[in-house]
C-alpha cells in the first residue's frame, strides 16, 4: 500500500526539539539546509523550542529555521507539536545538540522513499563515538530495553531509543501519541509496530553532543519512565503470562494438596502450603483478568488494534456469561462452607482437626472470593463500557 512519503517528490521536514541548544542549534541547522539543498529536497528546517532561555529561539530563526514555540514542556510535548506545524508529509527528527549529522540523511530518505512509514536509526550498527553515550547506557539501559522492546512488541528493532528517525507525518499522527516527556521514544515504536506499520532501521553515528551542559536525560528517572511504559502498553508480559504461570502452578498445587499432604525432595507439604497455592490461584486469575480488560480498554480507546484472541473472548465473554460464572462459583463456595458449618453443629461446635477440616475450608473460601472477583471484573467491564458509549468523544465518532 503507497505511504504519503513514496517517489521522488518527497516533501521532507527536519524537525529538531530544542531546550537551550544555544551552543549547536545553528550548526545543526546548516547541516540539515545543507543536506536539503545538496540532495534536491524539497523541505523546511523546522524548530521546536521548549521554553529556551538562552537565545535559541533567535539563533535558530537567524539560522534560517521556521521555529515554534511550545509552552508544554516535555521531550514528547515538543516533538508532537512539531508534527502537527510540519508543512512536510514525512519527517525527520533528531536532536539540536549536534550528536547526529544531519548532512548524511540520505538513508533515511531512500528508506522512506521505497515506502517505509517509520525509519529508526541504530548507533549500536552505525557506530557510537568516545565519549558520546555513558557506559551505563550503552552497556545495560538500552541493550535491555531494547531487548524488552523487541520482545513485548515482536519487532527485530535493534535500537529502541535512537533519537534520530524519519517517519511518515500522516501514518504518525494516526497513532495518537500521547506521552510528553523521553518515553516518547518508546511511544512511537510501540504504537508503530501495534499498528501494523512498516518499520525499518539504518546506521547512524552518535557522535558526543557539544552542549557544553548536562544532557536533558536523567537516567535512572527516564529509564524507568521507559520501562513502565513498555510494560504499562503490553499486559502480555506485565499480567498475562504470570497470571497465567500462577494460576497453573497454585491450581496443581491445589490438586494435589487438597485431599492429602505430598513430600517434595524430602520436604513435606500440608494445608500450609494448600493456602499459599489457593493464593496463588486467586492472584493468577486476578491478574488475566486485569490483563484482559487493559488490552480491551487500549482497543476501545483506539489506542491499540483488537487482536484476534479478544475478539474471541467477547465472542464468549460478555458481561452476563461473566456475572454467570462467578455467581456459580460463589454459590458453590458458599454452598460447600455451610455443608462445613453444619458438620462443625453436628458435633455440638466441639474443637476441629485442622488438618482435616482446613482442607475443605480452604477450597471453599477460594471458591468464594474467585465468584466473586469474576463477577466484580464483569460489572467493572461493563461500567467501563457504559462510560465509554455515553463519552461525549465516542458520541461524535
Amino acid at each position: 500500500m503507497p505511504t504519503p512519503c513514496d517517489g521522488e517528490e518527497l516533501e521532507l521536514t527536519i524537525l529538531m526539539p530544542c531546550l537551550n541548544e544555544a551552543r549547536t542549534v545553528q550548526a545543526c541547522i546548516s547541516a540539515a539546509r545543507g543536506f536539503l539543498a545538496s540532495h534536491g529536497v524539497k523541505g523546511e528546517v523546522l524548530v521546536a523550542d521548549n521554553g529556551s532561555t538562552d537565545g535559541s529561539d533567535r539563533l535558530a530563526a537567524a539560522a534560517g529555521a521556521r521555529v515554534i514555540r511550545v509552552d508544554r514542556r516535555g521531550y514528547g510535548a515538543a516533538l508532537m507539536a512539531g508534527v502537527h506545524a510540519a508543512r512536510g508529509r514525512c519527517i525527520i527528527m533528531g536532536d539540536a545538540d549536534e550528536s547526529y549529522d544531519f548532512s548524511t540523511l540520505a538513508a533515511f530518505v531512500a528508506r522512506l522513499r521505497s515506502g517505509a512509514e517509520l525509519v529508526m536509526g541504530n548507533r549500536f550498527k552505525g557506530g557510537i563515538e568516545p565519549g558520546a553515550m555513558p557506559a551505563l547506557h550503552r552497556h545495560l539501559g538500552n541493550p535491555v530495553l531494547s531487548f524488552i522492546g523487541r520482545r513485548f512488541f515482536r519487532i527485530a528493532i535493534g535500537d529502541f531509543h535512537c533519537g534520530l528517525r524519519g517517519f511518515s507525518r500522516e501514518s504518525i499522527l494516526r497513532l495518537s501519541l500521547a506521552t510528553e516527556g523521553m518515553e516518547f521514544a518508546s511511544e512511537m515504536v510501540a504504537k508503530a509496530a501495534l499498528a501494523g506499520l512498516r518499520i525499518e532501521e539504518v546506521p547512524t553515528v552518535l557522535r558526543p553532543d557539544g552542549r557544553g551542559r548536562p544532557p536533558h536525560l536523567r537516567t535512572w528517572r527516564d529509564g524507568w519512565r521507559h520501562l513502565r511504559f513498555l510494560l504499562l502498553f503490553c499486559p502480555r508480559w506485565l499480567f498475562l503470562y504470570p497470571g497465567v504461570a500462577l494460576f497453573l502452578v497454585g491450581a496443581m498445587g491445589f490438586l494435589a494438596l487438597q485431599s492429602k499432604s505430598v513430600v517434595v525432595a524430602s520436604i513435606g507439604l500440608d494445608i500450609h502450603s494448600l493456602l499459599y497455592m489457593a493464593g496463588a490461584v486467586i492472584v493468577g486469575l486476578q491478574l488475566v483478568q486485569l490483563a484482559v480488560l487493559t488490552k480491551w480498554i487500549g482497543v476501545m480507546a483506539g489506542v491499540v488494534p483488537k487482536p484476534r484472541w479478544l475478539e474471541r473472548v467477547e465472542r464468549f465473554g460478555s458481561i452476563e456469561m461473566g456475572l454467570l460464572v462467578g455467581a456459580a462459583l460463589l454459590v458453590a463456595g458458599c454452598g460447600w462452607s455451610v455443608s462445613l458449618v453444619d458438620a462443625w453443629s453436628s458435633s455440638g461446635f466441639g474443637n476441629l482437626d485442622p488438618r482435616s477440616v482446613m482442607r475443605h475450608a480452604i477450597p471453599a473460601v477460594t471458591l468464594v472470593v474467585l465468584g466473586t472477583q469474576t463477577a466484580a471484573g464483569a460489572l467493572f467491564a461493563g461500567a467501563v463500557a457504559l462510560t465509554w458509549r455515553s463519552s461525549p468523544s465516542h458520541s461524535k465518532a
